[in-house]
C-alpha cells in the first residue's frame, strides 16, 4: 500500500465522524439518550485516533487534494456541539426557557470559536473552552444535578470560550501528557460505560466521568498558573 493510499484512507477513518454523528442524530431524536451517548463515545474515540495518524502518514502533502483540518472541524461540531445541544434542549434537563438559552447560547458561541484563527496556543493546547459540549453534557445526563446548576455551566464555559484560559488537548499538550492521554482515555471508557449502563444512578462510572472530567478541564488551566516566565 503506497503512503498516499494510506493518507487518503486516514481521511476516510476521519469522515466515519459524520456518520456517527447521524446515528448520534437519529438515537437523539427517538430520545434513546444512551444509544447517542454511545455513538458519540465513538466518534470521540475517532478524533483521537485520527490525529495521530493524519501526523504519521504527512496527510497534508500526501493526500492534499483534502483539507483534513476542515473536515475534523465539520465533524467535531456535528458530535462535540450540535447533536450535545440538541439533546440537552429535547432531554428536558434545561427547562423553559433556559432551554432555549442554552441551545442557542452553545451554538452560536462554538461556531465562533471554531473558526477562530487563534484557538490554539504554542504548545498545541487549546486557547478558551474547545467546545467540548459532549463531554459537558454526558456528565449532566450521568448526575441530573438542579437545572441552575447546569445553565450556570453552559454559561460560564461559554463564556470562557473566548477568555485567554488554556485547556489541554490530550494528545498534542505535550506537558503532563504522561497523564493527561491516560485521564482522557479513561474518560472515554467511563463516558461509554455509563451510557451502555443507562446512566443508572448507582453506576460507578459516574464518579470516574467526574474526576476525569475535572482534571481535563482544569489541567490547562493549572499549567497556566505554574509557568516559568520566559528570561528575556
Amino acid at each position: 500500500m503506497t503512503l498516499r493510499t494510506k493518507a487518503l484512507l486516514v481521511h476516510l477513518f476521519t469522515a466515519t465522524g459524520a456518520v456517527f454523528a447521524m446515528l448520534a442524530m437519529l438515537a437523539a431524536v427517538d430520545e434513546k439518550w444512551d444509544l447517542m451517548f454511545l455513538w458519540l463515545v465513538v466518534a470521540f474515540a475517532v478524533d483521537g485516533i485520527d490525529g495521530p495518524l493524519a501526523r504519521r502518514y504527512n496527510v497534508k502533502t500526501n493526500a492534499a487534494a483534502f483539507d483534513g483540518v476542515l473536515l475534523d472541524l465539520i465533524i467535531d461540531y456535528l458530535t462535540y456541539v450540535f447533536v450535545p445541544a440538541y439533546a440537552l434542549f429535547k432531554s428536558g434537563l434545561l427547562p423553559g426557557w433556559t432551554g432555549w438559552f442554552a441551545i442557542i447560547f452553545i451554538t452560536f458561541a462554538s461556531a465562533m470559536y471554531f473558526c477562530d484563527t487563534r484557538m490554539k496556543t504554542k504548545d498545541n493546547s487549546f486557547s478558551g473552552f474547545p467546545g467540548c459540549w459532549n463531554m459537558l453534557v454526558i456528565v449532566i445526563f450521568a448526575l441530573e444535578p438542579n437545572f441552575w446548576v447546569s445553565l450556570s455551566l453552559v454559561t460560564v464555559l461559554a463564556i470562557a470560550m473566548f477568555l485567554p484560559l488554556k485547556f489541554v488537548h490530550p494528545v498534542r499538550t505535550l506537558r503532563w501528557r504522561p497523564v493527561t492521554l491516560p485521564m482522557a482515555l479513561a474518560w472515554t471508557f467511563f463516558a461509554g460505560w455509563a451510557a451502555w449502563v443507562g446512566f443508572h444512578p448507582d453506576s460507578w462510572a459516574h464518579w470516574g466521568l467526574v474526576v476525569t472530567s475535572v482534571y481535563l478541564l482544569f489541567a490547562g488551566v493549572a499549567q497556566q498558573l505554574t509557568e516559568r516566565p520566559l528570561r528575556h
